[in-house]
Order: C-alpha cells, then structure tokens, then sequence
C-alpha cells in the first residue's frame, strides 16, 4: 500500500507519500481499499503533533475514510461490504487502512462515498452536541459559529432537521451565503458585524438557547453576553487558538451552562451511543434532512495541500480526498 507518513511533527508539506507494508488483521477488523477519505481541521493538529493524541513517528494521518472491505475478520463485514469507518489511531491518508467492526459501518448502496467519508465525525460531534448535551428542544434558538466550516456546516442541517431556528456566523460575505444555503434562518459576518446585538434583536432580546462554539478565544467571551436565561453554550474546540477563561459569577448570575464535548471520548465510554447515532444520521440522510457539503473532491495525491487549505480557512464545508485517476 501506500500512504502519507509524518516522519516527525509539522506542517502538512512534511509529510512523504510512500509505499509501507500492510498493517496486519487482527480479530474483529477489516482492511478496507479506501475511496474517499475526508480531511479535517484536527488532521493538521496530528501532524503537527499539538493533538489530543500525540502520535509516535512514523505516522499516517486522516481519521475518516469511507471503501470497500477487501479483507475480513469480522464476519458481519463481509468481503466486498460497502463501509465508512473513523479509525483507530488514524491511517486515513492511504489506499488501504486497517478499521475496527465497532467504528465501522455498512452503508447503503446508494450513499456515495464521498458523502459517507464527510457523514461521520463532524455529524456525530454535531448531533452529540445538540442532543446528549445541549438536549436540544424544536423552537429553540441555536447559535452555530464557523457556520461554513465541516462541523458548522453539519450543525446548521442537524439543528434544522431537530425544529430549531439557528443563526450562524462566518468570515465573508461568500461564506455568510453558504450559511444561509444550508437552512440558516440569520447569518453573520463576524468580520464586519457585531454578532451579540444581532442575536439579541433577532431573539427579542432574549439570547440563544444554544450555542455552538468551535472557535473559542474572543467568539466564546462575546457569546456569554448574548446567551439565554438557562441557554447551553457548548464548547467544542479552539480553532482560535485561545482558550477562553470562563467567569463562574457571571454564569450563576446568568443563569446558563457551559458544557464540553470532546466527541472520541465517547468511542471509549459509550460506543452504543455512537453506533445509534450513526444509524440516525444515515436516516437524516435518506429522508433528504441532511447532505454534506463538500467543496472539493481532490486526488490523494495532493493530501498536504488539501490540508493547508482546511487549515487557512479557505474552505468551506468538507475537502475530500479520492484515489488518484
């Protein structure tokens, strides 16, 4: 097989296309010849080894990756099952990769592979945080931030799909409109709009009941100020690069909860949690309540620059990775 492999921590360009042995099969796992693999933001942090998990070099990154099993020790995933699979300690970036049955699901015949590869990670993190932690009720006002992104892009749908009014933010015009295309009822651009009064005026003065914050830094302190009575303001990550200092008085006066979700733990608590939910994303899918948006389809071929791409903020929705033709 082949694969991208960091030899040692830092920017995607480090990386090296390579030919690697075959990882061996072990009990309950599949080796899957993968057709799309998709990219996301936590992808760059593994290379550059700032990750949760810090990997040992040599490594393969990408955690996402739909195909067809070619091999199997698993006998509910026969061979030539369709599958989408989130992988154990990464591998994506590869033509073949090694996936366990637990994280590992047989997907329709007419869901294509590049939505499958995009319908997992930043959907569950999406639903998870709606629903197991915000508890998320039809009518309710959501604020999803990095609405143009992967996770914001699939939480717009996911909260639409719920009964909710969302309003979203981004950066720019172009990505204000991919906000208001995927069902938002308000967007906003941070850039050149104060999104705390405009959340304000479009709630009655209310606030948002939830809120979706993947930034962190200065999106989550100036999201305290428009939050509702008994509102939830989820915190899923920092792509701001700052993480933000929470004032314990000023959630009591305000009556409001902060509640984190770090997705992967629940792969490790809950793993039948994750398996239902996956199984009421494919539904969402088919029923036409939800679609990945996917910005690109590029060749394996060009991983690195596919990346930096994710990383500057160029993109919006998904980048995916297919095998080179």
């Amino acid at each position: 097989m082949h694969a991208w492999r960091g030899h040692s921590f830092g920017a995607p360009e480090t990386l090296v296309w390579e030919e690697v042995a075959d990882p061996p099969l072990g009990d309950g796992q599949v080796r899957i010849a993968i057709a799309a693999s998709a990219v996301n933001f936590p992808d760059v942090l593994y290379v550059a080894g700032t990750y949760q998990v810090k990997p040992t070099p040599p490594f393969i990154p990408g955690f996402e990756v739909a195909g067809t099993v070619i091999e199997s020790r698993e006998p509910s995933l026969p061979v030539g099952t369709r599958v989408a699979s989130t992988l154990d300690g990464s591998g994506g970036y590869a033509t073949h990769a090694v996936a366990t049955a637990m994280t590992t699901y047989a997907i329709p015949d007419l869901l294509p592979f590049e939505d499958a590869a995009a319908l997992t990670i930043t959907y569950q993190t999406g639903h998870f945080a709606l629903h197991r932690r915000a508890r998320l009720q039809a009518g309710e006002w959501v604020l999803v931030h990095a609405g143009a992104g992967g996770v914001g892009s699939a939480t717009i749908q996911l909260a639409k799909a719920a009964g909710a009014k969302v309003i979203a933010t981004a950066g720019g015009p172009e990505k204000v409109a991919v906000c208001m295309a995927l069902g938002a009822d308000v967007a906003i651009d941070y850039k050149a709009q104060d999104f705390v009064a405009i959340v304000k005026k479009t709630t009655g003065g209310r606030g948002a009941d939830v809120v979706f914050d993947p930034v962190g830094g200065d999106i989550f302190d100036k999201s305290t100020k428009c939050i509702a009575f008994e509102g939830r303001i989820v915190v899923i990550g920092f792509t701001s690069g700052r993480f933000p200092e929470l004032k314990a008085n000023h959630v009591l006066v305000k009556n409001y909860g902060v509640l984190g979700l770090h997705w992967g733990a629940y792969n490790l608590h809950d793993i039948a949690a994750v398996r239902s939910t996956q199984q009421t994303l494919y539904g969402l899918y088919a029923a036409g309540s939800i679609k990945p948006l996917i910005s690109s389809c590029r060749p394996m071929t060009e991983a690195p620059a596919a990346m930096a791409a994710v990383a500057s903020r160029a993109t919006t929705g998904k980048v995916v990775l297919v095998p080179a033709r």
